[in-house]
C-alpha cells in the first residue's frame, strides 16, 4: 500500500532551501518518485541550465523503467544526460555479498562525476530519503565518501512525506510503486548472473501485466517467490493458474507466493526463531 503522510510544507521548504544553496546540481535521476521530486525542486529553484538530470542505464534495470523515466523527463522539460554503467562487470558486484550496493554506487558515482565536471555544475545529488537510514544501505556510504549530496534526507523527508509533496507539486509519478535494481531480488551470497536478471525482469513484467502494481519476484534458482501487497494476496491466489503459467514461461520451474506480502529490504532480513517457552 502506498504510504501517504500529511503534506509537510516545512520539510519541503527545508529541502528547497538546501537545493537553492547548492547553486547548480547534477541530479542522479531514475524516474522514481524520490529522484523526480529532487529534480523538480532543482528545476524550480535553480532553472534548467543549473539543474540537469542524468539517467544511468545498466542490465540491472528493466528497459521499460528506463523508457518511463525518459518520458517523464521530457514532460518536466529537463535537460537529460544519459550514461551507461558497468557494475554487472565487476566481480565484487557479481559475488553479491552484503556490500554489493556499495560497489554499484561506486560505479554510478564514479561515472557521473566526470559528467558533472564537464557540465560545470557544483554538486552531484541523489534522492536518498530519511527512511533509508533504517535499512541496510551500503550504497549510501559511497555517496558520503564521495561528497554526493542528498537534500531530501538532509531535510528529514521520509517516503510518505515525499509522496505527499510530489502529489502537491503535480508530479504524475507520485504514487509510482517502489522499485530497486533487479539484483536486489537475488539473496546475498548467490551470484548475480545476466540470465537471472532477465528471468526476474520477464517474471515481474508478466505478473504486472495481470494487474498487480507492486511486485517483487525473489529469485531462488528454479523457484520464484512472489511478493505483492498484502491486500492483493487473495487476488494473487485467485489468479493462481495464470500467475503460475506466466512465471514459468519467464523461466522458473516452481512458483511460490510469499504470504507476508511485499516489504522493502526483505532479503536483508535475518530471521531468528522465537525462543521456545515451557510450561
Amino acid at each position: 500500500m502506498i504510504r501517504l503522510d500529511s503534506f509537510d510544507g516545512a520539510a519541503l521548504e527545508r529541502a528547497a532551501r538546501i537545493v537553492r544553496g547548492m547553486q547548480s546540481v547534477l541530479v542522479a535521476y531514475s524516474g522514481g518518485v524520490d529522484s523526480t521530486l529532487l529534480l523538480k525542486l532543482a528545476l524550480d529553484e535553480l532553472g534548467r541550465e543549473s539543474a540537469i538530470a542524468v539517467l544511468a542505464s545498466s542490465p540491472a534495470f528493466p528497459a521499460a523503467e528506463q523508457e518511463e523515466a525518459r518520458r517523464l523527463a521530457r514532460a518536466l522539460g529537463v535537460r537529460l544526460e544519459e550514461v551507461e554503467t558497468h557494475e554487472t562487470e565487476l566481480p565484487e558486484y557479481l559475488q553479491n555479498n552484503p556490500d554489493r550496493c556499495f560497489h554499484c554506487r561506486e560505479e554510478l558515482f564514479g561515472t557521473l562525476e566526470p559528467v558533472r565536471e564537464r557540465l560545470g555544475l557544483r554538486w552531484l545529488a541523489y534522492g536518498a530519503t530519511a527512511d533509508d537510514a533504517g535499512d541496510h544501505r551500503p550504497g549510501h556510504g559511497s555517496a558520503v565518501r564521495r561528497g554526493v549530496r542528498f537534500p531530501l534526507l538532509e531535510a528529514g523527508m521520509g517516503k510518505g512525506e515525499i509522496r505527499s509533496a510530489a502529489r502537491r507539486l503535480g508530479l504524475s509519478n507520485w504514487d509510482k510503486p517502489s522499485f530497486a535494481c533487479l539484483s536486489s531480488r537475488i539473496p546475498n551470497g548467490t551470484a548475480v548472473t545476466m540470465d537471472a536478471l532477465r528471468r526476474i525482469e520477464r517474471a515481474e513484467a508478466a505478473v504486472q501485466a495481470l494487474g498487480f502494481r507492486q511486485v517483487r519476484v525473489r529469485d531462488h534458482g528454479s523457484v520464484a517467490r512472489i511478493e505483492v501487497e498484502a491486500e492483493e494476496i487473495p487476488r494473487l491466489t485467485e489468479l493462481r493458474e495464470a500467475v503460475v503459467g506466466a512465471v514459468r514461461a519467464a523461466g522458473y520451474e516452481f512458483v511460490a507466493a510469499d504470504l507476508e506480502g511485499y516489504a522493502t529490504g526483505r532479503l536483508n532480513r535475518t530471521w531468528k526463531p522465537k525462543a521456545s517457552t515451557s510450561s
